[in-house]
C-alpha cells in the first residue's frame, strides 16, 4: 500500500513550471551571464531588486534578496539584542519555533481564532514585559492553520507598528495562493512599511527548488543587515536569483499563478468535500481560501501523534498539531501536494483511523 502523505508542505508536481525555468535559466546566462556567474551584491541580483521593489512600492534599496524566507527570519533574529524577546502566533510553523527555541531558549505565544491572531491577548501581553518585542505572523493562509488574519485586526497591528509599540516580521508565503474572496492589504502595507519587515518568497509561486525568497526592510536597514548577510556568504545564489527575474520579466509569473491556484484549489476542495462526507460528525476544521494547509481538530481525548503512530500502517500521514504548539488532539493536513483523488482516498483512510481510535476518545 502506498503512503498518501498530507504532511508534505510541497507544490505538486505539476504546479512546477520546468519547460519555463529551463527557458529562462538559459536566456538568463545568453543575457547576463557574466555577472550571474560571478561574485556579486551581497543583498541580492540587481535587477530582480529592482523588480521587487518595484511591485512593492519601495525603493530597490530596502530589497534584500535570500535563499528561501527561512534563511530571510534568520537574518531578522541576528540584528535583535541578545535580550531579545520574539513573541509568535499558537500554532505556527514548526522551523521558526524551533529556531527560537535553540536561539532564546524560550519565546511568547499568542492565540488564534477563526479570525487570525488575538489582539486583544498579544497587547495583553505586551503590557506583562518592558523589553521591545518583535512579532512573527503569518496573516494570510496561516502555517498550519490555514487561517487568514481579518482586515480590522491587521490595521490594529499596523497601528502598533506605526506606534513603535513592537516591531513586527510578516511572512506572507502564501498570500498570492488566494483561490476565492477579497485580497487583503497585508500589515506591512496599513502600517506604510513603518515598524514592520516583510517576507516573501517564490517557493509557492513559482517553485521551491529555486531558493529565492526575499525582506522588504525599513528605509537604511538594509546596509546594517548587510553585515549579517556577508558573514554568512560572500555572494548569494545570483544565477537561480537571475533565473527568477528572467522568468518575471517574460510576463510568465501571472499566468503561472493562475494555473497553480486552479490546481491547489481543485486539491482544497476534493480535501473539504471528503472531511465532511467522512468525517463531519467527528471533527472540524479550517476552510481556508488559499495556501496549502488546513488544520484539523479531532474529538477531545484523541491525542494525534498517537494516531500518527497507527497511521503508516494505514497508508496516511500527516503532522500532529502539537508540533506546532497547537493541542495534542489537532493535525496538520497539506492538500498541496497528492492528486485529489489521492486526497480522497487518504481521507478516508484518516477517518477509519479515527473511527477505531479507543473509546475514551470524547465525540467532537
Amino acid at each position: 500500500m502506498n503512503t498518501i502523505s498530507f504532511a508534505r508542505g510541497f507544490p505538486a508536481p505539476e504546479c512546477l513550471p520546468v519547460a519555463e525555468l529551463a527557458d529562462s535559466a538559459k536566456a538568463a546566462l545568453e543575457r547576463d551571464g557574466l555577472v550571474a556567474l560571478s561574485y556579486g551584491s551581497t543583498l541580492g541580483y540587481e535587477p530582480l531588486r529592482s523588480w521587487i521593489g518595484e511591485r512593492h512600492g519601495v525603493e530597490p534599496e530596502r530589497v534584500v534578496v535570500t535563499n528561501g524566507s527561512l534563511q530571510a527570519f534568520h537574518f531578522v533574529l541576528e540584528g535583535l539584542g541578545d535580550d531579545a524577546r520574539v513573541i509568535v502566533e499558537r500554532p505556527t510553523y514548526d522551523r521558526p519555533r524551533k529556531i527560537l527555541a535553540e536561539t532564546y531558549g524560550d519565546f511568547d505565544e499568542v492565540g488564534i481564532d477563526d479570525e487570525g491572531l488575538e489582539v486583544d491577548e498579544l497587547e495583553r501581553v505586551l503590557t506583562s514585559d518592558a523589553r521591545p518585542a518583535l512579532l512573527y505572523t503569518i496573516p494570510t493562509f496561516q502555517n498550519p492553520t490555514g487561517v487568514t488574519l481579518a482586515e480590522k485586526r491587521r490595521r490594529r497591528l499596523a497601528e502598533l507598528a506605526r506606534g513603535g509599540t513592537l516591531a513586527i516580521l510578516e511572512d506572507d508565503p502564501y498570500g498570492l495562493v488566494r483561490f476565492e474572496g477579497r485580497p487583503l492589504p497585508s500589515v506591512f502595507e496599513l502600517a506604510g512599511g513603518e515598524g514592520v519587515t516583510y517576507s516573501s518568497s517564490f517557493s509557492k509561486t513559482i517553485a521551491p527548488g529555486v531558493r529565492v525568497g526575499y525582506l522588504i526592510v525599513p528605509a537604511g536597514a538594509a546596509q546594517e543587515l548587510e553585515q549579517h548577510v556577508a558573514s554568512t556568504y560572500i555572494t548569494p545564489a545570483l544565477l537561480a536569483q537571475a533565473t527568477v527575474y528572467e522568468f518575471l520579466r517574460r510576463g510568465l509569473f501571472e499566468p503561472n499563478l493562475e494555473r497553480v491556484r486552479g490546481l491547489l484549489r481543485e486539491r482544497r476542495d476534493a480535501m473539504l468535500a471528503t472531511l465532511e462526507d467522512e468525517l463531519g460528525d467527528r471533527a472540524s476544521w479550517s476552510r481556508p481560501e488559499g495556501g496549502y494547509f488546513l488544520w484539523l481538530e479531532l474529538p477531545a481525548g484523541l491525542d494525534a501523534s498517537t494516531l500518527l503512530a497507527s497511521a503508516g500502517e494505514a497508508g496516511v500521514t500527516f503532522v500532529p498539531g502539537s508540533d506546532f504548539g497547537g493541542p495534542s488532539n489537532t493535525a496538520r493536513l497539506a492538500f498541496s501536494f497528492v492528486s485529489p483523488a489521492e486526497i480522497e482516498e487518504g481521507v478516508r483512510r484518516l477517518a477509519r483511523l479515527v473511527a477505531a481510535a479507543p473509546a475514551t476518545a470524547e465525540t467532537f
